[in-house]
């Protein structure tokens, strides 16, 4: 499988496992797809965790925990490097 393809898929997974504010992982389409592509563009955790904050609390107009963006946003960059590796 592509690799692009194999990290998408498990960045979706792990978004959607998140489910920051308890609406269950498929009420998150366009926030996964925006976050994903936020994964993308940044490799520094505490930017790609505000840039997931920023996404999450323009949606739902709700704050959300930087801890738990910072959280996140560590698994996914664990997710890109072991992939981008080889791993």
């Amino acid at each position: 499988m592509n690799k692009d393809i194999e990290k998408n898929r498990a960045f979706d997974r792990i978004l959607r496992e998140w489910d920051p504010f308890k609406e269950g992982g498929d009420f998150y389409d366009t926030e996964t797809a925006d976050a994903i592509q936020a994964v993308h563009q940044f490799d520094n955790k505490q930017v790609l965790a505000r840039k997931i904050q920023e996404i999450y609390e323009f949606s739902f107009e709700q704050p959300l925990s930087l801890t738990s963006c910072l959280e996140v946003a560590e698994r996914l960059l664990q997710i890109k490097n072991n992939l981008s590796c080889g791993l």
